[in-house]
């Protein structure tokens, strides 16, 4: 027999980065939830490393963006080069086409996670957290979720009930275990040492992220935010952790880079290997894998944690949209046909990537990373740091160069009908909105496909040249002279926008609400 009460609409296995962003985008989306997290404390050792302006498109949307920005570092570049100097691979960052103007920025992950947990506080009750929780049990029924976890300090045994949950309880997930779900690939067998440091001065180039490329001994040499610094180098055949008991040891390493006591203090030091692995599934009824629990990546691509950030964001908006009743349950079906072709796509990003600094790469593989396609409608830009695009889930139309269905609109500051100037998504608000090039787009709809965006209660707006007159209040102006070039670069009078900002559908492939 089941039964409908609830402690939470949602609960969430972990509150690391992945389950932070998921509790955050549910309470900020008005549903409730619980986070079960089997640690007392934060992580103290700094993982990730990097986010950029697709992560921090997602912190404005949850309103911290601001918050975050001032515990983080703009990044200035990547580079790869060799010990004698040479350099093999650049990517500048150029300005941002999503919001703020960096691309990349450095972080400290313990310090952002800490402030991200300061954005949940401000949530109260619709947002709790029960620390030193191990959660040993799930058990499903056709209504809802429950959880059964034990108290790591008093070993009491308690339970929450939700309508969904997710696990994002990382690489290792004893939820995933559970649930029956089959993690798929490889681990490299090599070992890397993490030395984080704290800066004592600077040094020349230090602000560059930069990969030492080499057969035996390649290294990532990065700046972290708030003073902090790291490399990450690897155990050559023979060494073991054992080997390095303390900074003492590590001290080495370190100097054979040309690093010293004058530069650094070794605050700590940690060790892991490569994965390469993604769960056969991310749902097993009302529940839902996220974050390294569905997926583990190589760190050359910075991408591992920011990956597992949009997968609760994409999933978070959706689900609280299915409990509201303002969308079909089947939504949530969306989710890995969304999510997981971009964890493919960083993975092997960060695959060849690796192959470049520990130079296994062929002359013709570096070039290929290299080449610029010709005669393409978008510019080019490369993968790393080009802007995000659905391949496949809730769109309408073909995708690829000449389409702009699946891509994330760019985020200019825009101007309304009153003279108010703001980030273009302030202006389009959290919601479906259809918007048309110098006309109404419910102009371009029939009487069908205007019931199915009405139902969706989407929001329609024309956009004008700032040359041009408003005539309405649903009206924007392009102040920056980004949005119209944009549409018109791919032919479009009309797109539809998802409240994630990516482009559902275009009057070119039609209109029509995508199934």
């Amino acid at each position: 027999m089941t039964t409908k009460t609830y402690d939470a609409d949602v609960a969430i296995v972990g509150y690391g980065p992945t389950g932070l962003i998921g509790a955050l985008t549910l309470a900020n989306k008005g549903v409730s939830v619980i986070a079960l997290e089997r640690e007392q404390d934060i992580y103290q050792r700094a993982r990730a490393v990097t986010v950029n302006d697709w992560t921090m498109r997602i912190f404005q949307d949850l309103g911290i963006d601001e918050r975050i920005e001032k515990v983080i570092d703009p990044q200035r570049a990547l580079r790869w080069i060799t010990y004698d100097g040479t350099e093999i691979m650049r990517v500048e960052h150029p300005p941002s086409t999503l919001g703020r103007k960096p691309r990349f920025y450095n972080i400290y992950q313990p310090t952002m996670e800490a402030e991200l947990r300061r954005c949940g506080d401000a949530y109260g009750e619709r947002l709790q957290v029960r620390y030193g929780a191990e959660v040993i049990a799930i058990e499903q029924d056709s209504d809802g979720v429950t959880l059964t976890s034990r108290d790591k300090a008093t070993g009491k045994l308690s339970s929450v009930r939700a309508r969904y949950a997710i696990a994002a309880d990382g690489g290792s997930s004893p939820c995933r275990g559970m649930l029956g779900i089959d993690l798929l690939g490889d681990t490299n067998d090599v070992t890397w040492v993490v030395i984080d440091c704290r800066v004592k001065r600077w040094w020349p180039d230090r602000d560059f992220l930069t990969f030492w490329s080499d057969k035996n001994r390649p290294v990532v040499d990065i700046a972290l935010s708030a003073g902090n610094h790291r490399w990450e180098i690897p155990l050559t055949p023979g060494e073991t952790p054992a080997d390095y008991p303390s900074s003492a040891e590590v001290w080495p390493l370190l100097k054979a880079l040309g690093v010293t006591e004058d530069d650094v203090e070794i605050h700590q030091h940690a060790f892991y290997k490569h994965h390469v692995r993604m769960a056969d599934t991310w749902r097993k009824d009302r529940v839902f894998l996220a974050g390294d629990a569905a997926h583990l990546m190589p760190p050359w691509a910075g991408a591992g944690m920011q990956t597992g950030m949009r997968d609760t964001f994409n999933l978070g908006w959706k689900m609280a949209r299915v409990i509201k009743g303002e969308l079909p349950d089947n939504w949530l079906d969306t989710y890995e046909t969304e999510r997981r072709p971009n964890a493919v796509f960083y993975t092997n990003l960060a695959v060849a990537l690796g192959r470049v600094i520990k130079q296994e790469a062929s002359a013709e593989e570096i070039e290929a990373l290299h080449a610029v396609p010709t005669e393409t409608v978008t510019p080019y830009e490369p993968p790393l740091i080009a802007p995000p695009a659905l391949e496949a889930g809730w769109i309408r139309g073909a995708t690829g160069d000449a389409s702009i269905v699946g891509r994330m609109i760019p985020q200019p500051i825009a101007g309304d009908t009153f003279g108010k100037m703001a980030r273009l998504d302030t202006l389009l608000g959290d919601g479906f909105v259809l918007l048309g090039v110098d006309t109404n787009p419910a102009d371009l709809l029939t009487p069908e496909e205007k019931a199915g965006w009405d139902a969706l209660n989407a929001r329609y707006l024309t956009v004008r040249p700032k040359t041009a007159y408003t005539h309405g209040s649903d009206e924007l102006v392009d102040l920056d002279n980004v949005l119209l070039p944009w549409l018109q670069r791919y032919g479009v009078k009309t797109i539809a926008i998802r409240p994630d900002k990516f482009v559902a559908a275009a009057d070119t492939s039609g209109l029509a609400v995508p199934a």
